[in-house]
């Protein structure tokens, strides 16, 4: 009877616990489902809110600078006189700064006045009148529209004078418009911005859910707030519930079994891990998260899930730093740019117009004219900075290696730096080598030249008074050339320390708002070391000065030492009159060497596009030789350098050119020039460049 007694105690038991197990296991299945919704609906709504973040971060450098230009007098006045040289010289060249495919102004009648497109955009006037009805009150707007090459983004802005105080208020004097064209390159950037695959749409329907994704949906509409298209976002998402069926299943068979052998651990493995759910629910609580995954079966797996909405929202929150930190930096750096460069602009204009417009003393003349000639060299090397950071940035630097003696290129730098500090209460060393090289070396001389000149120019900015050396060490067991640049000048904060490389950040001081400079020496040096696969590191103390570090890869050519030739002041030497050929279409250029040449016993001949230069030069056989322009019309200086030198193969032709780095000199050097001279032109490398092939016996030796 105790056994009939007690069996159905048992069965009732076993039954009543299944009823609980099984009401359990409703509320686990409840809770995973209920887990899944909001760790789905959570990530959509902070993956929308994320590709709003970028694409604002993505338009902002547009704004910045087309609010900089739109509140230009200059640009008010060309409203007016519509000067197309004028625009094609300024606004006309900002499509590379813009990254845009077409640029557009308007008078204040909202007619059409120039344009400036790629050769993506063959319309010509697109922009609604509407539009800059829009613009007088609102003074800078951003739509879409539909134009026969695509769907473009536009941003347009009114223009007014720099001294406007009501912008909005006053009637405009024109309109200007920067417009992007959606294509696949516009569409690849932006998914490499958002880490996420996008798809135009140019219909405006409901887009359905998709198992494994997260979307987000963002309407591009035109100037009266119409559809246009949709930008749909899609990314991965990493959460799956699949397997959460058969582990609850594992849960009931291991929750019978624990309950059979002791009741005791139902707490344990059942009270224990829903209160942890709930905790993670309700505040997030990492200690619980982490405890969670801890626990066995599918607590552990929610764990997961509640780690992964965790990780995802730390994400978000240092994207949304990063992407805030990146706005802020590229704000500063373009303010900083715009005032580099119109500090020795407005030297240049001022002064000009001084000389130009006022009664001056010879004295305060030649003051002047230093004024503009220094202004103009501090733009050039703005300008310098700024296309070798954009090819640094497109990798489009490659080593060009030649063999050198480095005892020899350091013992010029020196010579060649020692000139600028002896107006300086500066201590300028070379420390001779311990250790110098057995051999010449293999390495890209230019690049390593300039991080030297850079490095030098800086610790010299930065030291009013004291000693700036440099100098080299072979290391033969680590296989280096290892450099130091040491000065005794104002230091660097530990805390700037790790920004001193970076090209968007400028460490300022006192000294170095005086000394000016957009800051990217430093930048341009480290990614030089980088290519020729070297490293490069800082010692600084405030008040005690710096040293830099840097160190490239030994290799020896086992060829004889390569001397280094002093270099003599020019002398001009006297001849009877020879003819020069000037290739040459900008009038002022052309101008300029006529000035520079007038006291020199020269015939100059012109020509102005790479066609007559050929010509003239198969025709006139008493050309002596030829100062090459490389931008021309109809025919380039490269194109007529190849018709020319078949039938004058001993005929002198000298490059003259804007672009300046490494790579355009290795260029021209490899086409089959003499020589080249950058602009603008220096009176004294100019002449000895003439001098070394008008000197015919020297010329026929070389």
């Amino acid at each position: 009877m105790k056994v009939k007694k007690t069996f159905p105690k048992i069965l009732w038991l076993i039954f009543s616990s299944s009823i609980f197990f099984i009401l359990l296991y409703f509320a686990l299945f409840y809770y995973t489902k209920k887990a899944e919704t909001q760790v789905y609906h959570s990530s959509i709504e902070q993956f929308d809110n994320e590709i709003q973040k970028l694409l604002e971060v993505n338009s902002k450098p547009i704004l910045v600078a087309i609010n900089n230009d739109t509140n230009w007098d200059e640009f008010v006045n060309f409203t007016k006189t519509k000067d197309r040289n004028w625009y094609n010289e300024t606004i006309g060249n900002e499509l590379e700064i813009y990254e845009a495919d077409y640029l557009g102004a308007y008078d204040a009648n909202k007619n059409f006045i120039i344009r400036t497109p790629t050769a993506k955009i063959k319309t010509i006037d697109f922009i609604p009148k509407k539009e800059m009805e829009l613009l007088d009150k609102a003074g800078v707007n951003k739509f879409y529209m539909k134009i026969p090459e695509g769907i473009v983004e536009v941003t347009g802005a009114s223009i007014h004078a720099s001294n406007d105080p009501n912008k909005n208020k006053t009637p405009t004097s024109g309109y200007f418009f920067v417009v992007r064209l959606i294509d696949i390159k516009f569409i690849k950037n932006l998914e490499k911005l958002t880490d996420a695959t996008i798809l135009l749409l140019d219909t405006d329907v409901d887009v359905p859910s998709q198992k494994h994704k997260i979307t987000s949906l963002y309407t591009l509409k035109d100037s009266n707030d119409k559809f246009v298209a949709k930008l749909l976002f899609k990314r991965n998402f990493e959460v799956y519930f699949e397997n959460a069926i058969n582990l609850l299943y594992v849960i009931i068979v291991a929750f019978i079994i624990n309950l059979i052998v002791n009741l005791i651990y139902t707490r344990r493995l059942v009270y224990h891990p829903l209160d942890l759910v709930r905790r993670a629910l309700e505040t997030g609580n990492r200690k619980a998260i982490k405890e969670l995954k801890k626990t066995t079966g599918e607590f552990s797996y929610i764990g997961n899930l509640f780690e992964e909405n965790s990780n995802q929202k730390l994400e978000l929150i240092k994207a949304k730093i990063k992407a805030e930190e990146g706005d802020r930096l590229k704000s500063s750096f373009l303010a900083n740019l715009s005032h580099e460069i119109r500090t020795p602009m407005n030297a240049i204009n001022g002064f000009t117009e001084l000389i130009l417009n006022t009664k001056i003393s010879e004295t305060e003349k030649l003051e002047y004219l230093n004024v503009i000639e220094k202004s103009g060299k501090n733009l050039v090397g703005i300008i310098d900075d700024l296309i070798e950071m954009s090819k640094i940035d497109s990798n489009q630097l490659t080593p060009n290696l030649t063999i050198i003696n480095l005892d020899s290129l350091v013992t010029e730098l020196y010579e060649t730096v020692k000139v600028t500090v002896q107006n300086k209460d500066i201590d300028f060393k070379l420390i001779k080598s311990k250790n110098p090289a057995k051999f010449n070396i293999i390495t890209d001389d230019i690049k390593l030249k300039q991080v030297i000149i850079n490095l030098l120019t800086n610790a010299i900015k930065f030291t009013e008074k004291g000693s700036v050396s440099f100098g080299f060490e072979i290391d033969e067991a680590k296989e280096l050339i290892n450099f130091t640049v040491k000065d005794t000048g104002l230091g660097i904060d530990e805390d700037n320390h790790k920004y001193i490389f970076d090209r968007f950040k400028r460490v300022d001081s006192d000294i170095s708002i005086k000394v000016g400079g957009l800051g990217l020496g430093l930048a341009i040096s480290k990614a030089y070391i980088d290519l020729l696969g070297g490293s490069i590191s800082l010692e600084s103390k405030v008040g005690e000065g710096s040293t830099f570090y840097f160190s490239i890869p030994l290799e020896y050519s086992k060829t004889e030492h390569i001397t280094v030739k002093p270099i003599n002041n020019i002398e001009i030497i006297k001849t009877e009159e020879q003819t020069i050929l000037i290739a040459e279409d900008d009038n002022i250029n052309f101008l300029l060497f006529q000035k520079m040449m007038q006291h020199k016993n020269f015939k100059i001949l012109r020509a102005i596009n790479g066609q007559e230069a050929v010509d003239i030069c198969i025709n006139n056989p008493g050309i002596d030789l030829v100062l090459m322009d490389i931008k021309m019309p109809i025919m380039n200086g490269f194109e007529a350098l190849e018709q020319i030198r078949p039938i004058r193969p001993a005929l002198p032709i000298i490059a003259q050119t804007a672009y300046s780095s490494s790579d355009d000199k290795i260029k021209i050097e490899e086409a089959g020039f003499n020589g080249y001279i950058t602009k603008p032109l220096n009176r004294d490398n100019l002449f000895e460049l003439i001098n070394k092939y008008l000197d015919k016996e020297n010329y026929n030796e070389i």
